[in-house]
């Protein structure tokens, strides 16, 4: 069969003004994430913004679940030989990530071979010093980092006598402010004190039958009865990240040997140290006289300072949104309070949250998509809006300062007290940020141990002694594994 030769012209035409390339399907670039709600939300705009942006590539963003999950999604995948380019990994799953051998593709690699404009030192060192080497080359790209501040409600300072604008700088002032704001709601709290424990003290024996239903709603009648009447001085989300990990970061000692385990895998525990003992003692003790209340795992406390049953709450700049959202009363944030008698205090916080893996097990151009999305995350603008809708920090000194010049600090002061806090000095090998193995179930060992000094069944020199020493076997298992 012939073709008409004018066929023929038509296609080389099409040839010459639209070349192979352009009529070429994008590259598909798959990130696996861990946001779910407005925050995958957000993820998805984002990604559809770069996918508009050019038409080169196509980044492709999955949730996978929980941080844990996502992360055991992406070793699977690996192994299996079908990983996605792009995988989110909480920050505690950084020693995992270097020690698999083979299976990742350093950033500062895939940034090099690709040829496109990249400059680490652009990156603010305190958020980029938890993903890269002691030499300084960056492992993996920050995404979502957040530091952990203060947060104080105004209006329970007032009641007190006690000035809005000046929160406690020194734990003993977290002492002081306490006393007297629980004095200034005594009479009040004694009354619904009563009612609300024996609620509370329902809801736990409902939750034990597996009444899971009927526990939450005594637990929301509870809550209501409680509501803006100040019980305890304040309360904490995330206890072993705030008061262990950044206690020891602020205070400017290690938490480990070997610079928290960026030296080396023979790394071990020395949190149990007489500063980290105090500490954790003064909380236990606090709770005598209703300076301190324990709010539970994770961040189940927030409910607490939400509703205004605490009047000071430290709890990760991230749950700024939420706090804006939830709190009825107006409330100020304020850098981590510090042991004064301490001479490396304040220092600076280390970073929660998670950054973005590169595997192992694609094609030079697809890794080069990989860096233009790196590239196109890194954007001030889009850094800025992250930062703006999140609550999480901006991870380039570019985007710190393109949101200062929106005047978006003016208006909102405390979505700026993080970073003021986090680049206040230099980071130390002390407070640079964590590097152990095992370190998910290091944090489950944590808070059983401080819920056993909180309950008065050990001291704090007993728990932090007994986690340290099963801490270190959790090492030495990491150890030998990929050593």
């Amino acid at each position: 069969m012939k073709f008409p030769k004018w066929l023929f012209a038509v296609a080389l035409a099409v040839l010459v003004i639209f070349p192979v390339s352009a009529l070429a399907e994008p590259i598909t670039i798959n990130w696996w994430f861990a946001h779910g709600g407005r925050l995958g939300e957000k993820v998805q705009s984002i990604v559809a913004d770069f996918n508009k942006s050019q038409d080169q590539y196509k980044v492709v963003a999955t949730f996978k679940g929980s941080y844990p999950d996502t992360m055991m999604a992406g070793i699977a995948a690996f192994r299996a030989k079908n990983p996605p380019h792009i995988l989110q990994v909480f920050e505690v799953g950084t020693a995992t990530m270097m020690a698999a051998k083979g299976a990742v593709k350093p950033v500062y690699e895939v940034m090099a071979e690709s040829g496109l404009p990249f400059d680490p030192d652009a990156y603010l060192s305190t958020v980029t010093g938890y993903y890269t080497t002691t030499d300084g080359k960056m492992l993996s790209m920050p995404f979502n980092s957040s530091t952990p501040v203060l947060y104080y409600n105004k209006e329970a300072f007032q009641r007190a006598g006690l000035d809005p604008t000046k929160p406690p700088k020194t734990w003993p002032e977290v002492a002081e402010y306490a006393k007297k704001i629980v004095a200034a709601y005594a009479d009040q709290a004694s009354k619904i004190e009563p009612i609300v424990e024996k609620l509370e003290a329902a809801s736990d024996s409902l939750e034990k039958v597996g009444m899971k239903d009927e526990a939450a709603k005594v637990t929301e009648i509870s809550t209501e009865i409680g509501r803006n009447v100040i019980r305890a001085g304040f309360s904490t989300a995330w206890i072993s990240w705030i008061h262990m990990e950044n206690f020891s970061a602020w205070h400017n000692v290690p938490i480990g040997t070997k610079e928290n385990g960026f030296g080396g895998l023979d790394t071990e525990f020395i949190f149990n140290s007489p500063l980290h003992v105090k500490h954790i003692q003064h909380l236990a003790d606090w709770q005598k006289e209703k300076i301190f209340i324990y709010g539970g795992r994770r961040n189940l406390g927030n409910a607490k300072f939400q509703t205004g049953q605490v009047a000071m709450y430290t709890e990760s700049s991230a749950g700024y949104a939420g706090m804006k959202a939830n709190c009825k009363f107006e409330f100020g944030t304020s850098f981590l309070p510090y042991w004064p008698d301490e001479k490396g205090a304040p220092q600076n916080t280390i970073i929660g949250g998670a950054s973005l893996w590169v595997l192992q097990g694609h094609s030079a151009e697809e890794y080069k998509g990989v860096a233009a999305f790196f590239n196109y995350i890194s954007k001030a603008e889009v850094q800025s809006d992250w930062h703006q809708f999140t609550g999480y920090l901006p991870i380039t000194t570019a985007a710190y300062e393109y949101t200062k010049k929106q005047g978006v600090y003016n208006e909102k002061p405390d979505m700026e007290t993080a970073l003021k806090q986090m680049t206040m000095h230099k980071p130390t090998a002390n407070s640079k940020g964590l590097r152990f193995g095992n370190y998910v179930q290091m944090r489950s060992i944590m808070y059983d141990e401080f819920e056993a000094i909180f309950a008065g069944q050990k001291t704090a020199q007993q728990g932090l002694d007994e986690a340290v020493a099963n801490g270190n076997k959790l090492l030495r298992k990491f150890q030998k594994m990929y050593e």
